[in-house]
């Protein structure tokens, strides 16, 4: 892993997950969170001579890290297209896939990305910056329902409701343009001693909302039976609860509600089964690394 890789983002339980693609010399593998390479490097070093690696990121930004190896291609898309964009280098089954969902440390750092509460920024937090959506438009044109949402569901903040209403109430005097500008709107529900954490809950909110993180993951994940081989693998980290319940039913169930299907003489019939348990990382690496705190990986096999 290069210097500038390390400097650009941090990766997450890194053995651990690149681990559990068991890699094969000569397969094809996919990283859709390519960042700053830090995964994609790791499992480069795994391969042979005709193993391949597809990298996925739609931040414009990461293309900067690019490895320079005929084995690895990077494309600048979103991963919910990665059946379709796989299709186009003729690659229809892969042997496994990695994905590190969440905000890597370069968006964070880069103040006028909007991502960070440490920063004054304008309201943007879009992971691509050709994106339509940023957090302005949520802020300012979402309605009360939507907006209360955003917050309740996303942030797990249990005044979604008042928060709405001062949002709605204060931009009808003046939009609110910049984080600092939210930030003192929404003061009063910034408790003292708990402001950052509050504030970070509100951020997460509206960057998941901006980037449809949720559905993406969803589209993504319907995708993995059909594009992965038998036996393959699936290795994904994440960081919110919504994200890792998502996941964790999937390779249960299949699906993300319900019970799993079953075939006519009621077995049940998924398309995966779990690699051992939950795999969160050790505190050495949270005091290496704070923002792998949250972080729980889980791995599957296609069966």
């Amino acid at each position: 892993m290069t210097e500038t890789m390390t400097m650009y983002h941090n990766p997450v339980l890194l053995r651990e997950s690149v681990d559990g693609l068991d890699i094969k010399k000569d397969g094809t593998y996919v990283d859709v969170t390519f960042g700053g390479g830090g995964h994609s490097q790791e499992i480069m070093k795994r391969l042979g001579g005709k193993g391949r690696l597809f990298a996925f990121d739609q931040d414009e930004d990461a293309l900067e890290n690019r490895i320079d190896d005929e084995r690895f291609t990077l494309i600048n898309e979103n991963f919910r297209f990665v059946t379709q964009f796989l299709k186009f280098y003729g690659i229809r089954k892969v042997d496994g896939i990695l994905a590190d969902f969440g905000v890597s440390s370069h968006q964070f750092d880069t103040a006028e990305r909007g991502f960070s509460t440490r920063f004054e920024a304008s309201l943007d937090m879009r992971m691509s910056k050709r994106s339509v959506l940023s957090a302005f438009e949520v802020v300012n044109k979402y309605d009360y329902e939507e907006l209360r949402r955003v917050l309740f569901q996303y942030g797990d903040l249990r005044n979604a409701n008042a928060m709405a209403k001062v949002v709605l109430s204060q931009r009808e005097q003046s939009p609110i343009k910049t984080t600092e500008q939210l930030k003192e709107v929404l003061q009063q529900f910034l408790p003292k001693g708990r402001e950052h954490k509050v504030l970070a809950q509100i951020y997460q909110a509206i960057r998941i909302e901006v980037n449809q993180e949720i559905a993406v993951i969803k589209e993504f994940l319907l995708q993995m039976p059909e594009l992965l081989e038998e036996g393959g693998r699936l290795s994904i980290i994440s960081y919110h609860s919504l994200e890792d319940r998502l996941v964790k039913r999937f390779i249960r169930a299949g699906q993300f509600e319900g019970e799993p299907e079953k075939d006519f003489y009621g077995n049940i019939d998924v398309p995966f089964k779990k690699v051992g348990g939950l795999i969160v990382p050790s505190k050495q690496e949270i005091a290496q690394n704070n923002r792998a705190r949250s972080a729980k990986l889980r791995i599957a096999v296609k069966i």
